[in-house]
């Protein structure tokens, strides 16, 4: 996750030129969404083509390699080297990128080593478009115009050439980026409109798979079939195969090129095309696209005259749908775990789950919005089990890649049973104990030790690691509890207070200890050591979301706590200060955008002062985020941070994620109503919101007076109304009769 950015050409375009894609007199939601948003910066997103949580990720690469283009795109770059089907959604991680789909001419022959020698054409933000489902961009060079469209497993292009006798498209299955390397591909030409095969490779998925059909609208003359760079006939098998499908073609020639995927078989890959995409009516694709994403925007409906406020909320809501994705294909077979063809019985499986960082937000508002699809996702986590005898950490394309730390899926896991989603509960809490038991990844000396001590691993993470399986350990006891194993619950209640064992007392940090037990010398809490996952003491301080009056008596009680809290918000790093690259959207220590500070803001809730709450999470929602390529103040990791800002707006979010609990911040949007799957809704009213007026005065659920700073799930599912009453005078004079407790458990 710290490759290097390689230098290229920068193309000079003005930030705004972006959101060209939305028409102002246009009332759907889809015309909200800017997919630029986090293409530039430390965002990592795609602009290209999906439907929600799709297999298909189309969307056009750069070619060059580098941290910057993790997502394959880079606002700031100003060539293309084609349209691959496979992308990230802003990750760290630099894999994907299948089957790449380039269209040229004679107009254009130029190489470049930094893209390996791939065709290219230039391009410009002016001669670009993208909306929810549909991209579309001019290859300058070329005079071709390129558009894309998808299905939930079928990638479509459409490319209008111009006259020339040497049009082509080329195919590549080498064509390889950052952390990715094919092992093993193949191309058949079936006849001159059909084309099979697949791409094998290693790299974060140590193996991954990918089986494709392609269609043309419109037949080929001929075809260059190249075995790494020797010419055959009829199909090609080799680590890089390409073909290059030659064309003659007249003014404004329309192609169309469909890709059916699968990760099991090339049969599944058929299927998505014969089922999903039949025709070539690109225009009735992309429609149909953008009417999907319409319906699932439509779950949440948003009043405001702040049209840019908006356009930022809908787009968070948009990307907060590109992961996880689709991996079982319409026979319901995929690439299991276990590295065997497997099928998802009854329910269609998911992978792509980065778990270190959406357990925290992303999972929650899913148990919101989607319910029924939750229930396929924690199904395809307990298949990931039943595949590996373990539940999933980092897993992508049917890979676990153990990225992160944390086992990460007993909270989503939990957190839906007692949600009242639908699964195998006593499968599920054998998975989550199975998780907690294990050897690997220093569980074993957590368990032994009640501690991670400190060691000479290149990341040794050893204060995270712990509060993480601390955390971990209390959702199993709730689930334990909840399942009659009185047993399970006391074991792994216990385990979930080992927090305790590296809070310091002198220092008031979470503090490395070594095996003998004696604290680290010579600790600067602001420092970056190898003994916080990608944080340091200060973000880490607060990560004890399962007992927070516990953490709060142990500081000192509320006055110290709140003074910890100001300093984290204070406390500013200095000029000299080494940053990392994921120390990004600072307030003194808060960094937001990375993941372990993000319930920080809501910790003056539990000591009375929820004025600060309200003050400081507006400060986030309005600074942060911006409707701009560089609009994302850090990674936006498949769907965490832009579900963070969704909660927020509402005004709540979940400082355990377990708890079916949501901590009251401050409302950003005058009303939202959320359309549930029950049918029921649930609004929520600011009135006299604006940015001045951001303090809460009083908050009234279903006309009775809320004497707490929370809601629960099973207020929103139940439906109602929530009116706030705003002011720009925090009240610090009336306080909730009952603050919100850690405790407190359905």
């Amino acid at each position: 996750m710290k490759n290097p950015c390689f230098i290229i050409v920068f193309c000079l375009v003005h930030l705004f030129s972006c959101t060209n894609n939305i028409n102002e007199n246009d009332t759907s939601l889809t015309a909200l969404v800017n997919p630029f948003v986090g293409t530039d910066g430390p965002g990592n997103t795609y602009p290209g083509a999906s439907l929600p949580f799709g297999m298909v990720q189309l969307s056009p690469d750069i070619g060059i390699p580098g941290w910057d283009r993790i997502a394959g795109y880079y606002y700031q770059d100003s060539i293309i080297s084609g349209f691959s089907h496979m992308h990230l959604t802003g990750t760290g991680a630099g894999d994907l990128y299948d089957i790449l789909v380039m269209p040229t001419n004679s107009r254009f022959s130029k190489r470049i080593k930094e893209n390996n020698f791939k065709p290219f054409s230039s391009f410009s933000h002016d001669k670009e478009k993208a909306t929810p489902g549909y991209y579309g961009v001019d290859l300058l060079d070329f005079n071709i115009k390129a558009e894309l469209t998808a299905t939930s497993r079928t990638g479509i292009h459409r490319y209008t050439f111009p006259e020339d006798s040497l049009s082509q498209i080329h195919i590549d299955l080498g064509y390889a980026l950052n952390w990715d390397a094919p092992v093993d591909t193949y191309i058949k030409v079936v006849n001159n409109t059909t084309i099979e095969g697949y791409r094998k490779s290693t790299g974060w998925a140590k193996d991954q798979r990918v089986y494709f059909q392609m269609q043309l609208s419109k037949p080929f003359k001929g075809y260059n079939l190249f075995q790494n760079d020797t010419l055959v006939t009829g199909s090609a098998r080799s680590k890089n195969t390409r073909i290059v499908l030659d064309y003659e073609t007249s003014k404004d020639d329309v192609i169309v090129l469909k890709t059916g995927v699968s990760s099991a078989n090339i049969e599944g890959a058929r299927k998505s095309i014969d089922i999903e995409a039949p025709d070539f009516n690109f225009d009735a694709y992309r429609t149909k696209a953008d009417r999907i994403w319409e319906t699932v925007l439509q779950n949440i409906v948003i009043e405001s005259s702040d049209t840019d406020k908006k356009s930022i909320f809908y787009t968070m809501l948009y990307q907060s749908m590109l992961a996880p994705t689709l991996l079982s294909d319409l026979n319901q077979n995929y690439k299991g775990a276990n590295d065997s063809i497997m099928t998802a019985q009854g329910y269609d499986r998911y992978d792509t789950f980065s778990l270190w960082d959406t357990y925290r937000a992303a999972h929650p508002l899913y148990t919101i919005l989607h319910p029924n699809r939750v229930s396929d996702m924690v199904k395809s986590m307990l298949a990931h089990y039943k595949e590996t005898g373990l539940l999933p950490v980092w897993s992508l394309q049917g890979n676990e890649t153990n990225m992160m730390i944390g086992y990460h899926a007993v909270p989503v896991i939990v957190d839906a049973f007692f949600k009242g989603v639908d699964f195998n509960y006593d499968l599920a809490f054998e998975a989550c104990k199975a998780s907690a038991m294990d050897n690997s990844r220093q569980i074993d000396v957590y368990r032994q030790n009640g501690y991670i001590p400190i060691d000479e691993h290149h990341e040794n993470w050893s204060v995270s690691k712990t509060l993480e399986y601390a955390y971990d350990d209390w959702c199993i006891a709730q689930l334990a509890k909840a399942l009659n194993k009185e047993e399970d619950y006391h074991y792994f209640l216990n385990r979930s207070e080992n927090w305790r064992n590296v809070f310091d007392q002198e220092s008031t940090f979470m503090r490395p200890k070594y095996k003998n037990g004696r604290f680290l010398e010579d600790f600067i809490p602001k420092a970056y050591t190898p003994y916080f996952c990608e944080s340091n003491a200060w973000h880490y301080m607060w990560n004890v979301p399962q007992n927070i009056e516990g953490l709060i008596q142990a500081v000192g009680g509320k006055e110290r706590f709140e003074q910890k809290l100001d300093s984290m918000f204070t406390l500013n790093p200095l000029p000299d200060d080494k940053l990392p690259i994921f120390s990004t959207g600072m307030i003194g220590q808060y960094a937001h955008g990375n993941e372990p500070s993000h319930h920080v803001g809501y910790l003056y809730n539990y000591i009375d002062k929820p004025w600060k709450t309200q003050n400081i999470v507006r400060d986030i929602l309005v600074t942060q985020y911006k409707n701009e390529p560089n609009g994302h103040c850090g990674n936006e990791d498949c769907g965490q941070m832009s579900s963070w800002y969704v909660l927020s707006a509402l005004g709540f979010y979940p400082v355990n994620p377990a708890q079916g609990m949501y901590s009251i911040g401050s409302p950003l949007f005058d009303k939202a109503t959320i359309n549930l799957e029950n049918g029921k809704q649930f609004s929520i009213l600011a009135n006299n919101n604006s940015s001045e007026n951001k303090y809460i005065q009083s908050i009234f659920l279903n006309g009775e007076a809320l004497h707490r700073n929370y809601i629960t799930h099973q207020d929103i599912t139940e439906g109602g109304t929530l009116v706030i009453q705003m002011s720009n005078r925090p009240m610090k004079d009336t306080l909730p009769e009952k603050g919100i407790s850690s405790k407190v458990y359905h």
